[in-house]
């Protein structure tokens, strides 16, 4: 993880919007539009040594690959520990220009810590656009199987098995293009450490990885913690309460469900496991999650192994 080794001389927030973007420097606030000439040319002026903004579902993808290109240090926030910042300094208002200036705050304080945005494999980009698709599509086609099954859908049922037909094309199209890209480049090598768990197929082993592409590159707790699988204390002086899961990417957990539910039936390499935490008197659901972290942690170190053989 690359990160700033000097305090920002002058550090700007962009809070991004389609059309726009709203930049500050803490004090002043300007507006420029959000296309890739613009942003060149404000960037090339501006004089900044740290770029901080948040992610806008893309809109945010110019700007960071503009930052790359002239060598300015930039960093994506996390939106909720940016909130949780924002909150902390008893900002009640929401607007571009006060949010841009939130933004530049949270850059010139948390600087020391704020991981360096860096340039994404574009195969692991494909990936993860391919499996979101996936993802859409397959919920849209239980949408529209439930409606086929409704009350008064007879009468339609032509236009189901149209609409059904097309979905079940494009889905095979896209699981097609998954599975090609993993047989290519690094994701070849990756697929196969994780497809050599048992209970782990294709389609599972390319969510996973595009979920999370860090895998391989972290610690255990880091693992567990990013697949929102770390169980947090809740205590207080003599109170200890229940530990929960929370935090973290939910997609990660419910990819790794079915592969847990392998244990659970008494299949692949956790079954013991599963069955360690029952005769101890865990619950079925505890032990299904501690079995999900299991996986992931063990998976990360398996896929961190690997690549240090290669090297």
């Amino acid at each position: 993880m690359a990160l700033l080794h000097h305090l920002p001389r002058r550090c700007l927030g962009f809070d991004v919007a389609k059309e726009t973007i709203a930049v500050s420097d803490g004090r002043t606030v300007e507006v420029i539009d959000n296309r890739r000439p613009a942003i060149r040319r404000f960037l090339r002026a501006c004089r900044a040594d740290f770029a901080v903004c948040e992610p806008t579902g893309g809109h945010e993808t110019v700007l960071l690959d503009e930052c790359l290109r002239l060598d300015l240090p930039a960093h994506r926030a996390d939106t909720r520990k940016l909130k949780a910042f924002i909150r902390s300094r008893g900002r009640l208002g929401k607007s571009d220009a006060i949010d841009a200036r939130e933004l530049a705050a949270y850059g010139l304080e948390r600087w020391a810590s704020l991981a360096l945005w860096q340039a994404a494999d574009p195969r692991q980009e494909r990936l993860k656009a391919l499996v979101r698709r996936r993802d859409d599509l397959v919920a849209m086609k239980v949408a529209e199987q439930n409606r086929s099954k409704a009350p008064g859908a007879a009468e339609l049922a032509t236009t189901f098995r149209a609409v059904l037909a097309v979905l079940k094309r494009q889905i095979a199209r896209v699981e097609q293009a998954i599975r090609t890209l993993m047989r290519s480049g690094v994701l070849k090598h990756r697929s196969a450490v994780v497809t050599a768990m048992a209970g782990i197929g294709q389609v599972t082993a390319a969510a996973l990885l595009a979920a999370m592409p860090e895998l391989g590159t972290m610690d255990r707790r880091q693992a567990a913690a990013l697949a929102g699988l770390a169980p947090h204390p809740n205590e207080s002086g003599k109170k200890v309460g229940y530990r929960r899961m929370r935090g973290g990417r939910p997609a990660v957990r419910t990819i790794l469900y079915m592969p847990a539910m392998q244990a659970a039936c008494g299949r692949g390499e956790f079954a013991d496991f599963y069955k360690r935490l029952l005769a101890a008197g865990k619950k079925p659901i505890l032990a299904l999650a501690a079995v999900m972290r299991k996986i992931i942690v063990t998976l990360n170190a398996r896929l961190r192994d690997a690549q240090m053989q290669q090297s």
